[in-house]
């Protein structure tokens, strides 16, 4: 049996070979932030209680509808989360990721799932991460009346914890001066404005083609929703999957790390310590 020591040496080997390195994160990046995974339905309504009487699941209170139907409730379960995202402080190993995207020639690209925006909050270049759901921190029409996003700087919502919802004024649309939403993409969306998810896309295929030899480190995506797993599995570059819950990989040459992204990323970073490709400082 592999120890763990061995194992993260073997990782930071094929990173240190490698020409850069792609960050491809699920919502498991952020349980060492402290933040729900919303893993099934029981954790879902173990972070927010109110939605279990109600008797909604993630998929029915992230789903445009529920702005049509409850939109005090829509807006109170992202308004807490966007309130959430902002006060939370991303873990070490996002800075271990910068560290080491330093010490490859051609740094790093991000791919997340996540919505939370913390690998920008970090330091990540814009330019360099990939939101393939949308983001929290942007706004658009909930009708699209036009395909505008613009900032949710400045808005502060106020939600009831007691009872998960937003008391009004809720965000108004520019331009209709009906409902905003966040800029994300939900269950059974059809309005989702994706131009600047697709602008980022645009952004991280350049970065593939000048880098000529990447590795995919996968953190935390699980198999609900695969959009992640599914990038990582396909991309033709060799993969690095850590998850805790789900390490399997398909193909032998990968290399599984059943464990949770912060220990890994810091038994990576002390592998690559040992061999002299990091500083023992940061």
């Amino acid at each position: 049996m592999i120890s763990d020591t061995s194992l993260l040496a073997r990782c930071a080997e094929r990173i240190a070979q490698s020409s850069g390195l792609i960050i491809a994160a699920g919502a498991g990046m952020g349980v060492d932030s402290g933040l729900p995974d919303f893993r099934g339905p029981e954790g879902f309504w173990h972070a927010y209680p109110h939605l279990r009487q109600a008797g909604l699941r993630f998929e029915e209170i992230a789903n445009p509808r529920a702005f049509i139907r409850e939109p005090g409730l829509a807006w109170g379960f992202y308004g807490h989360r966007l309130k959430l995202y902002r006060e939370t402080t991303p873990h070490r190993g996002f800075a271990i990721l910068q560290e080491i995207a330093t010490r490859l020639p051609n740094g790093a690209a991000v791919i997340t799932s996540n919505v939370d925006g913390h690998f920008q909050k970090t330091g990540f270049p814009v330019e360099k991460v990939w939101e393939v759901h949308g983001s929290i921190h942007y706004l658009q029409c909930a009708e699209a009346c036009t395909d505008g996003i613009w900032s949710a700087d400045g808005f502060e919502p106020r939600v009831d914890p007691a009872t998960c919802r937003m008391a009004e004024p809720w965000p108004c649309c520019p331009e209709c001066g009906g409902l905003a939403r966040p800029n994300i993409l939900m269950f059974g969306d059809w309005d989702w404005v994706e131009w600047r998810s697709s602008h980022q896309e645009a952004h991280f295929a350049a970065w593939c083609r000048v880098t000529p030899n990447p590795v995919v480190i996968e953190l935390g995506a699980g198999k609900s929703v695969a959009t992640i797993r599914l990038m990582g599995e396909h991309s033709g570059f060799p993969l690095i999957r850590v998850n805790l819950r789900d390490p399997e990989v398909p193909e032998a040459n990968h290399i599984s790390v059943p464990m949770g992204a912060l220990a890994a990323l810091e038994g990576i970073r002390a592998a690559l310590v040992k061999m002299k490709f990091l500083p023992a400082k940061p």
